[in-house]
């Protein structure tokens, strides 16, 4: 149990980047006042957990309803995390974890930005949500595998909710390089995730690889 945590905690921490998002949250609610931008915070927390276990719940049964294997969506959940990689790496702003210019102008015409960018695409993105299925497909069949992959998961967000309420003092005591540090460190730890769950992907899809 200690490594299905582990490995859900490193999943979702990368991928998520409860740090890497404080900038973006900074800068969306720059306008606000304290209590506006509690309740922006716990908003988009919110929105994200409830898009992330919806996931959970129905991410597997629609795998198993479309045919697609195990194999197959580890190979394509691990490419779509290497271009996260990539993004988080050299600050390619690919719409995958950052707004793309349309999105932006249309967000500025929105006078709620917890749902979006905030809880959508920043917190619960495409990587968050192929990382959601992929594990618990993994532990498909132990329900308290599942279950506390979860709860894990839930864990990072909470995480996010509080590094969003304490964003002030975090982008003063780590500035702008300091967060941008951080944010390629994590996208290396991710690009090997990634790889990692390419290479099961094509073993689980041609034995003959070797197990």
């Amino acid at each position: 149990m200690l490594e299905t945590a582990l490995t859900a905690f490193a999943n979702f921490f990368v991928v998520i980047d409860p740090i890497g998002v404080v900038p973006f949250f900074v800068s969306l609610t720059a306008g606000f006042d304290r209590a506006s931008r509690r309740r922006t915070a716990l908003k988009s927390v919110s929105i994200a957990a409830v898009i992330l276990l919806v996931f959970t719940v129905l991410g597997q049964p629609l795998l198993h309803y479309l045919g697609v294997s195990l194999g197959a969506f580890r190979i394509a959940s691990g490419a779509l995390l290497f271009l996260l990689a990539i993004d988080m790496v050299v600050v390619k702003e690919s719409g995958i974890r950052t707004t793309t210019p349309k999105e932006e102008e249309e967000a500025t015409h929105r006078p709620d930005v917890a749902v979006f960018p905030l809880a959508i695409p920043l917190i619960a993105g495409p990587g968050a949500i192929a990382s959601t299925i992929l594990l618990q497909t993994q532990n498909n069949g132990d329900p308290l595998a599942q279950a506390l992959t979860a709860a894990v998961m839930v864990g990072v967000l909470v995480i996010t909710g509080i590094l969003f309420l304490a964003a002030g003092p975090i982008m003063m005591m780590l500035g702008v390089t300091g967060v941008n540090v951080l944010t390629r460190v994590l996208g290396i730890v991710l690009a090997a995730l990634a790889v990692n769950n390419i290479v099961e992907g094509l073993r689980a899809s041609f034995p003959v690889l070797g197990g």
